[in-house]
Parts: structure tokens; sequence; C-alpha cells
């Protein structure tokens, strides 16, 4: 199923860094229509020359990582165990990704990320205007807490390798990942070691934080559990990846970077339909359904502007047109527009930062650009995922419109994943990949 792929001999010492090490041979997965690769933020670091790990639990080995650039010429991004330590598993045209893993050897894993390859070398390359784009998906066994999430990320088609000589690894090892969040705990970003001023998480016992952040325009189809959906476009002003350090990187307001990591949402719950989402509901998340979101432009056209985000479901060969907004003072809609966005920012009083870094309009252009397939499934140990499946603002009065996004426990502090029954067996099965033209994807199969 996995077929394998013999790796290069290790680079010397003296070649440019991030390096791709052989210890242990880097054999993709394979899904019927292509292969997946791990994101190298998971991946084993390790010394050049030897097994000497470079990152142990949340921290790095300073005599190997001094400084950015020797950190990455002294160490190596080996091959993965998907299955086993990760929890990684594909079927035929089915990605299973699970929450907890926990390997022989006794090391916990949580979480991992995913990208969709076109080949050994290459990211898959998506754009999607005018277009749909359909998937199934089971979240029954996600409880409150974890997120499976399907999404795309304006990433380099190589992971960054003809951008920057000091990576050696690319895509073939998932490197290049950036989110709207501009996210600080990547241990690489650029090809060179985030090593200056990394803090370990005082919660995360395998995750830090350094000086640099990766910010990139993002587009959420896809972050869910069985309790609450959502799916959310994040603009940014920049055009591919932009590395940024201190205040540019929301170290104190996150909202100050050149995204929006907020985006514009549309959450069923949250937006007043309360009886959509869920074990038995409308759309039962119980069993598997299925999804398809459309990108209609404003000329009908694939060069055109991205005018609307429309989702519709399928279950039971019947098709589900998305809920209604039911928010009273707010207009009736479905579908994520620009009228939309700017009047739910006005009447949640949510951050404005959607229509400043871009709107829609900027969305549109990262989309036409092309964007990199992103699976994955983790939890949040800043916010406890509160954004997606609860109350958030956590300080906030949950009688008031927007903040109240779920059914799960407001304000309850998840102890680590492990520690909870629930998430033993939590896992999401996304299948049955494909886009085309607007109506192409779904109704023969609601037949």
């Amino acid at each position: 199923m996995f077929p394998g792929v013999l790796l290069a001999l290790y680079l010397t010492a003296v070649s440019l860094g991030q390096q791709a090490g052989t210890i242990l041979p880097e054999s993709h997965p394979t899904l019927t229509w292509q292969k997946v690769t791990l994101d190298s933020h998971w991946r084993w670091i390790h010394s050049a020359s030897d097994y000497t790990n470079c990152y142990t639990g949340n921290t790095w080995n300073v005599s190997i990582c001094p400084d950015p650039q020797a950190c990455a010429t002294n160490c190596a991004l080996d091959g993965a165990d998907y299955s086993g330590t990760y929890g990684i598993l594909t079927s035929g045209g089915a990605l299973t990704l699970k929450f907890i893993t926990n390997p022989t050897n006794g090391q916990t894993n949580i979480g991992s990320r995913v990208y969709l390859l076109a080949d050994d070398a290459h990211y898959e390359m998506f754009k999607l205007l005018n277009r749909e784009f359909f998937f199934d998906v089971d979240v029954s066994s996600l409880p409150c807490g974890p997120n499976g999430a399907l999404y795309f990320s304006e990433m380099e088609v190589d992971g960054g390798m003809a951008a920057n000589l000091s990576n050696r690894a690319g895509a073939k090892y998932g490197t290049g990942y950036c989110d709207s969040q501009c996210t600080r705990d990547l241990k690489f970003i650029n090809g060179e070691a985030n090593v200056l001023g990394w803090t370990a998480s005082a919660h995360d016992p395998g995750a830090g934080a350094g000086n640099w952040s990766a910010c990139y325009n993002e587009l959420d189809v896809w972050e869910a559990n069985s309790i609450s959906t959502t799916y959310i476009p994040h603009p940014c002003t920049n055009t591919g990846l932009h590395r940024c350090s201190g205040t540019e990187c929301g170290t104190e307001d996150r909202y100050s970077t050149v995204c929006d990591p907020d985006g514009c949402d549309f959450n069923p719950f949250r937006m007043g339909d309360k009886t959509f989402y869920g074990n038995g509901l409308t759309l039962d998340t119980s069993r598997k359904f299925t999804v398809v979101t459309q990108f209609f432009t404003s000329d009908n056209s694939t060069s055109g502007l991205l005018s609307e985000i429309r989702r519709l479901y399928v279950q039971d060969g019947k098709v589900i047109t998305n809920s209604q907004v039911n928010v009273p003072g707010m207009s009736t809609s479905d579908s994520i527009t620009s009228e939309y966005c700017t009047a739910q920012k006005a009447f949640f009083g949510d951050v404005g930062q959607f229509g400043s870094r871009g709107g829609i309009t900027g969305v549109s252009a990262a989309m036409a650009r092309g964007m990199v397939l992103v699976f994955s499934v983790r939890n949040d140990y800043t916010n406890n995922m509160f954004w997606l499946d609860s109350n958030y603002p956590t300080d906030a009065d949950p009688s008031k419109p927007g903040v109240t996004r779920g059914t799960c426990a407001p304000n309850v502090v998840m102890p680590y994943p492990v520690d909870v029954p629930e998430n033993v067996n939590a896992h999401v099965t996304f299948s049955n990949i494909k886009f085309g033209e607007i109506g192409s994807t779904y109704y023969s199969d609601s037949t």
C-alpha cells in the first residue's frame, strides 16, 4: 500500500542545510489519487552525521543548533513511520488521521498535518475559482476539543526549495508551511531553524515558539468535530510566504500581522441554527456525509473575482443546503459573501480586519495563484478550540450574539489530550476527494 522511495545519502556537514536524512526511509502513504506527505514540523530532526537529536521534547539541542543557519546545515529531517508513530492511515481513496497515537517506543504523538503531493518533489496545486470541491468526511469520533480540518494554504509548490538555498528537503519532507495565524511554533521557516528566542510551551510537551513566524493566505474549507463546524476564508496582504519577527508577528497583538487571523466564518450554530449540525440533527455527525464547497466568481469564469463561497451537503442520497442565518437583526443568508462578512463583523462587534486585509478579493487573488491542500487533526492549547465549539471570547457574555459557537462546556481548561478518555479513539477520515465545474461533482452521488 505504501510504495517505498529510496532517499539520497546524507549531505555532508559543509552542505547547505535543512537536510534530508535516511535513517528511516521516507515512504509516502498513497491515496488512490495521489500521495500525501507529513509536515516537517512533526518529523524526527537529528544530526546529519548520526542519530543525535537536534530537537528533543520541546527544546533545541543548542550544541548542534546555535543559530538558524548552523542548525539547518547540521540537522536532517528524516522519513516518517506514518501509521505507527503518527496514526496516518490510507486505504484506497480514504485518509484517516488519528488524534492520539501511542507507538511501541512509548512516545505519544498528538495530531498531525499532511499535504497532497503531485509527485515526490511537488505539492498538488489547486485553482478553484468558479469550481467546486467535494469530499466525504467522518467526524463521528471527534469530541469537544479536537479539530479535523481540510483547508488550503498559499504554499510554494516545491516547499520553498527554489526560493531558499538552505532548504534541501522540500515538499517531499513537508516543508514550507504557513497560515493566516502567522504561527510561531514552526521549527523551520525558509529553510532555516526557528531557534532564536525559542521558548518551550508550558502546556504542550512537544511544542514551543521562536522569534519568527510565517504568514500566508488561508482558505479553511472544513474545520470541525462532531459538535460544530465552520468554514472560513482568511486574507493576507502579502503574496506568498511572509517571514516576520516581533510585533509584526502578532507577539503582542494578534491583529498586527499582515493577515486576518479570525477570517469571516460561517458556523451554523453561531449564526443561530442550533438544530442543523450534530449527532442526530439535520446533518447527522454520527455518520459519514459529503461536503461540497462552491467558489462562485463575479463573471462565472475561472479568471473572475471570487464573489461567493457556498456550502452544500449530501447524506443518505439527499442534498442538504446550508443552514440560514437566524440571528435577529441580521439579514437572512446561507453563504459567505462580502456583504455577509461586513454585516457579521459589525453585528457581532468582531475586529474588522477581514476587509482591511483584502477581504474576499484578497482570498480570490491567492486562489488564482494556486494553493496547497492540507489535512490535519489537532487540539488548541491556547484557546482550547472554544472558537469552534464553545463560547468565545471566553470572557464575553454568552447571551451576546455570536459568542456561542457550540454546546461544549465553556471556560473549561482542557486537560492534556491523553487524559481525556473520549480522545483515545478520536480520528477523522476524509475520502472520495474530487473537484470540477460548479454542479458537476455531487448530483451523481445524490441519486
